[in-house]
């Protein structure tokens, strides 16, 4: 059912969209430093964006198409933005290519769930008189393209956008082997790994200053269903907000427990409660590397990461405690914010948020969306091939199995 947004719902939207980033899907800062900013005025003509499901924007009263808006670079570079300047060019580019074929652009789709991903689908959306879809292309973040259920639908990348700040404007063009169709499967698969080894070079030039505002992926009302199986994502994170915000969520047990109600997720803490203790960032090609240590007694997690949160250790343990897919998240015990991605816990100088200080830091788990677990499949691959230069050479293996089965060699 159809319901709109204004500037007060930005707050809660971006601190339960940051929870169910895995530790990415831009800063609470950027997103926040953003949101500040929306209000009716010279730059935004209204202060509220209407939020549709998969079914009305996919059904036959279906106003129009719909396309991927999102910011793409490193999450520290992304906090200087005050308006998604980006963005909205590279949706307005899409509108005049759309409008020469006769065709209308009617929705905005986050590409996945994070504070940034959101709070830029609703800025768009609020600025250029557009809707947003309350679903997303993965329930989580993820540090490449083809890790998106837009990508593993195959569909069409034409035409795609990529803008800087300050105007540049790249149309990225991909065109399949036929080009009077959209090419064969296996060429299809490719696509999308291939848009991404040419944007992260551009994003990289000082004139986009390593982040930039990307739209690719139009899709049809008929498309749009099988490109968006995962679905009120958008209200989800809305609603973990404002029990944050409303103080019914203040502990990991509680967190659990509301994940299960209300997220519909078997979510379980895979750590002891801890101190951030070590953290080491580098940025370049438009992502944040790094690990975060977090140690609790004889226990030292350590969570690696690229821009999201792809794999976690402890020490005592011989296997990863999480895998990418899967998701992690940290939450803050104590009064103040409980919610940090990895950007947010890591300052531009390579030191730890003093904020947290000694407040007890804990790892949540959880298992991935159905899409992105399909064996064989482009995202699940996508991850696995992530994973390989972390040093994990093994396959995937949901949390709850790594946390339940008992581990030869296990320290006692």
């Amino acid at each position: 059912m159809a319901y709109e947004l204004g500037p007060q719902d930005l707050e809660p939207l971006l601190l339960g969209g940051a929870f169910f980033g895995s530790g990415g899907g831009g800063t609470v800062e950027s997103a926040r430093h953003l949101a500040a900013h929306f209000r009716k005025g010279d730059y935004y003509p209204r202060e509220t964006v209407n939020v549709v499901t998969v079914e009305e924007a996919s059904g036959p009263d279906a106003l129009g198409d719909a396309v991927m808006v999102a910011y793409l670079g490193a999450p520290e570079a992304i906090n200087s933005a005050t308006y998604p300047t980006g963005p909205v060019l590279a949706v307005q580019s899409v509108q005049e290519r759309l409008a020469a074929q006769g065709r209308k652009l009617a929705y905005i789709a986050p590409p996945e769930s994070g504070a940034l991903g959101f709070s830029v689908a609703c800025l768009v959306a609020a600025k250029l008189g557009l809707a947003v879809i309350d679903a997303d292309g993965a329930g989580r973040a993820v540090p490449s393209l083809p890790m998106l259920t837009y990508a593993a639908r195959e569909i069409d990348p034409r035409p795609a956008y990529l803008v800087s700040q300050g105007g540049l404007n790249v149309e990225l063009n991909v065109t399949p082997r036929h080009s009077h169709t959209s090419g064969g499967t296996s060429h299809q698969r490719d696509v999308s790994a291939i848009v991404e080894q040419m944007i992260r070079p551009i994003v990289g030039d000082p004139e986009f200053n390593q982040f930039g505002g990307l739209a690719m992926w139009v899709m049809t009302p008929a498309e749009l269903g099988g490109a968006m199986p995962i679905r009120g994502t958008l209200t989800r994170a809305l609603t973990l907000g404002r029990a944050l915000g409303a103080g019914r969520v203040r502990n990991v047990p509680q967190m659990i427990a509301w994940l299960a109600e209300h997220g519909g997720l078997s979510a379980r803490a895979i750590s002891e409660p801890g101190e951030l203790v070590s953290a080491k960032v580098d940025t370049s090609g438009g992502f944040d590397v790094g690990k975060i240590g977090i140690k609790a007694g004889q226990h030292t997690y350590t969570v690696v990461y690229q821009n999201e949160s792809l794999i976690a250790w402890d020490s005592r343990r011989p296997q990863p405690i999480v895998l990418a897919p899967d998701s992690v998240a940290y939450f803050v015990e104590g009064d103040g914010q409980s919610i940090f991605t990895n950007g947010d816990l890591v300052m531009e100088d390579g030191s730890l948020n003093p904020v947290v200080g000694k407040r007890k830091v804990t790892l949540i788990g959880w298992e991935a969306e159905a899409p992105l677990t399909v064996p064989d499949g482009l995202i699940l691959e996508s991850f696995l091939e992530l994973l390989e230069p972390l040093g994990y050479l093994g396959p995937y293996v949901p949390v709850g199995k790594l946390q339940s089965s008992p581990l030869r060699g296990e320290l006692s």
